[in-house]
């Protein structure tokens, strides 16, 4: 099968806007690619997180990439795509790739990769001898998102790290690789809920969990955000995603919560970051602890008792 890759330079505070555009007219797929990232990487990375052929980007604009396969709907997508970056301050292009192209030419880049104190990544590909306290995910995202290295993810992980969700129920919602459903179970959780509308990262989440050894405390399935899970059931959900659909999230999340519960929201840009944390203090949330890394936020947040709904 061929795929039509649309690659959309565009400034920090659009990349948001551009992925959701991408999303709205049927992208098979989105990456973004973060040129903090890639500096911090080729700066202070080392032979075992950084690939010879990984060079600093040109600009300091990030890099949003649709992928849109080659069909009879295809013509349509462009127009509605074309439309709708008019008025935006963007550079888009476009090449056709095959799907193995697509679904494997990254992985010359993708090395372990060390998050928090003692979590690291490892891609399934890659050889890496554990140390003592480490823990070591394995993972293969295939084209779903999640492998650790972006910021929003990281940061993600590094607050997991710090919850110790030992014994506790979890919802990962929107959970991609599952990644995080992952971590949270190799960091003790009891049982799992990963949530995502894809069936690509349903399945890679499944493969995930197997490739860890914890598809027996993790289950994915395919759904809208927390549609159709028990309310007051979580101790903990993780939501990285994008400002607003965790906007829209937030009242479902609060009711989805015990009382002490947390929620851990991630995928926020800055300058949306004071709307987030306005629709979390509505819903009757409260603050806990926020890390920022390049132009992105993650919040932490605590069910105090009753929730609005």
């Amino acid at each position: 099968m061929k795929w039509l890759e649309i690659a959309v330079t565009a400034p920090a505070e659009l990349v948001e806007a551009v992925a959701n555009i991408f999303n709205e007219i049927g992208s098979g797929g989105v990456v973004i690619e973060d040129p903090a990232l890639i500096i911090d990487l080729v700066t202070n990375g080392t032979a075992e997180t950084v690939a010879p052929a990984l060079k600093l980007p040109q600009s300091g604009q990030s890099v949003v990439k649709g992928y849109f396969c080659c069909d009879c709907a295809l013509a349509d997508r462009l127009e509605r795509l074309s439309h709708r970056l008019t008025d935006l301050p963007v550079f888009w292009q476009t090449r056709e790739v095959r799907e193995q192209d697509w679904a494997t030419a990254w992985q010359k880049y993708y090395k372990p990769v060390r998050v928090g104190k003692n979590i690291v990544i490892k891609p399934s590909w890659e050889d890496y001898t554990a140390r003592a306290g480490e823990t070591v995910i394995e993972l293969d995202p295939g084209m779903a998102f999640g492998c650790g290295t972006h910021a929003t993810t990281a940061m993600c992980l590094t607050l997991l790290e710090e919850l110790a969700p030992v014994h506790a129920v979890v919802y990962d919602v929107g959970t991609g690789s599952g990644i995080l459903s992952v971590a949270a179970a190799l960091l003790g959780a009891r049982q799992v809920t990963a949530v995502d509308i894809d069936e690509l990262a349903v399945r890679a989440a499944r493969e995930n969990a197997e490739r860890n050894g914890v598809a027996d405390r993790v289950t994915a399935v395919q759904g809208n955000l927390l549609d159709n899970l028990a309310g007051g059931q979580a101790d903990l959900v993780v939501a990285n995603i994008i400002a607003d659909v965790i906007i829209r999230l937030a009242p479902d999340a609060a009711a989805a919560l015990k009382p002490g519960g947390r929620l851990v929201a991630s995928g926020i840009i800055k300058d949306r970051a004071e709307e987030v944390r306005r629709a979390l203090d509505d819903a009757g949330l409260e603050p806990l602890k926020e890390l920022t890394k390049g132009e992105w936020v993650a919040m932490v947040y605590r069910r105090v008792s009753a929730v609005k709904r």
